[in-house]
């Protein structure tokens, strides 16, 4: 009893955030380890950067599909599941990645990890968000900030760990490092996470209908997004024809996937999810397309690039600390869009005799844009959102984030071409610069940005 009691005067305590971090860091290492291996997996298998890009957007793809479905099992089924299936997932992916037996075969282990690791995010705000209510208060700042800065912190030990792994080991170790850190999140929620309860809806029917129009819809569009071309127009209009099939049906079910009405009255929600695709295409499209520039272009070794890298994720992990602050959400918004979109521009004055510290310093830039754009947007959504819809709202959330992501792997390959040159650098820069104007004229135009009930 006196353990019980005092589970509720902490229900933010250590055992309970420990497992939370623990599944929702397993995406974002999996998103920063690859980015100093694309050279060297694409020298095993005789890969230019359009073949290898889709080690990036194999993970996104999946993810941005199954997120919000698992968004869905979190609101249904119970947190604690949830998070139990996802760990054993990227255990096994782990062990898959060992075997190394051709690029085809590395971007399906990307797709399985993609379904592992999307089960962190929307599990963990599901228990935040549950606990708040329990206990009578709203989310506290310091969990969305603790759980915002350990994404940038694995993040910014990401490109130097990836370094030294493949250094020590060859890079089928940033495979190999998902087996202990899947069992450390599986083993700390079966100790810690409290098992769930009946969920009260279990009785509902899930939408198969439309969580599979809704997956085809966005393969589809994905494909095209991934290979634009001419040739591939017709991919569109299956995606017109899918997009307009999943509004029917979401329409005229009784409980469905994503409830459209609902979703289209929201436009405070839908802005953030705008925000946060635009936002990360920038970061990502920095992330990737700068490493494998360092490497390729500028010469750099993998632990050299990966240590350029680091000062990005670790301003980042700065700035996450402190926005998570219900107040003041416009201002950190508009800064964030501000450092993406003048890093775009400065990216243009980057080439091969650029020294080490401005390479780093620019990378910083990016930091504080990223840091400051991802948990932000997070502590906005959950006062547009209620208790009941949390996890698949979540879940919407990172698919748009991972949309972004998907978009930055085609940029990179489109400025980039087969080879890594200077030139592609900049037409990089260029597509960015264009990008956070348009991030940054949203968010300024955004009269609905306020303090969001339920956070404290």
């Amino acid at each position: 009893m006196t353990t019980q009691r005092a589970a509720e005067r902490t229900p933010f305590g250590f055992r309970v955030v420990t497992p939370l971090i623990a599944s929702a860091v397993l995406n974002p290492v999996n998103s920063t380890l690859i980015t100093v291996a694309l050279v060297p997996i694409g020298q095993s298998f005789g890969a230019g950067p359009a073949r290898t890009a889709w080690l990036i957007s194999s993970l996104y793809l999946a993810t941005a599909v199954a997120q919000p479905v698992v968004g869905l099992f979190v609101d249904r089924f119970g947190a604690r599941r949830v998070l139990l299936t996802g760990a054993a997932v990227v255990i096994a992916a782990g062990l898959g990645g060992l075997l190394a037996l051709s690029l085809p075969w590395l971007v399906g282990v990307r797709v399985v990890l993609g379904i592992g690791t999307c089960a962190g995010f929307p599990a963990a705000m599901a228990v935040v968000r549950t606990r708040a209510d329990a206990a009578g208060s709203g989310v506290p700042s310091r969990v969305l900030s603790v759980l915002g800065m350990s994404s940038q912190t694995v993040m910014a030990i990401g490109p130097a760990l990836a370094g030294a792994l493949i250094g020590l080991f060859g890079w089928p170790a940033i495979f190999a490092v998902n087996i202990p850190l899947g069992m450390v999140a599986l083993v700390s929620a079966l100790l810690w996470v409290p098992r769930d309860e009946r969920p009260a809806r279990t009785g509902v029917p899930v939408d198969i209908a439309g969580i599979v129009l809704f997956a085809a819809t966005l393969v589809v569009l994905l494909f095209f997004v991934m290979a634009p071309s001419v040739h591939e127009l017709y991919l569109v209009a299956v995606t017109a024809v899918l997009a307009v099939a999943f509004a029917w049906r979401e329409l005229r079910a009784g409980e469905p996937f994503i409830d459209l009405r609902v979703l289209a009255g929201n436009s405070a929600l839908l802005l953030t999810y705008l925000r946060q695709a635009l936002g990360l295409l920038i970061v990502y499209s920095m992330m990737y397309g700068y490493a494998q520039w360092l490497e390729a272009a500028h010469g750099f070794s993998e632990s050299k690039a990966g240590l350029v890298m680091v000062p990005m994720s670790v301003i980042a992990m700065l700035a996450s600390a402190a926005s998570g602050r219900a107040t003041g959400v416009r201002i950190r918004l508009v800064l964030a869009a501000s450092a993406l979109c003048g890093g775009s521009g400065l990216l243009f004055s980057i080439s091969s005799a650029t020294p080490f510290a401005a390479l780093a310093g620019l990378a910083a830039l990016f930091g504080l844009g990223q840091g400051l754009i991802g948990v932000t947007n997070q502590t906005a959504l959950y006062g547009q959102v209620s208790a009941d819809a949390v996890g698949t709202a979540s879940g919407l959330f990172r698919t748009a984030q991972y949309l972004g992501a998907i978009a930055a792997s085609t940029l990179i390959a489109l400025c980039f071409g087969s080879h890594v040159t200077s030139a592609g650098l900049h037409r990089l820069a260029w597509s960015l610069a264009g990008v956070g104007v348009v991030l940054l004229a949203v968010t300024v135009t955004d009269r609905g940005l306020g303090a969001p009930a339920g956070a404290r």
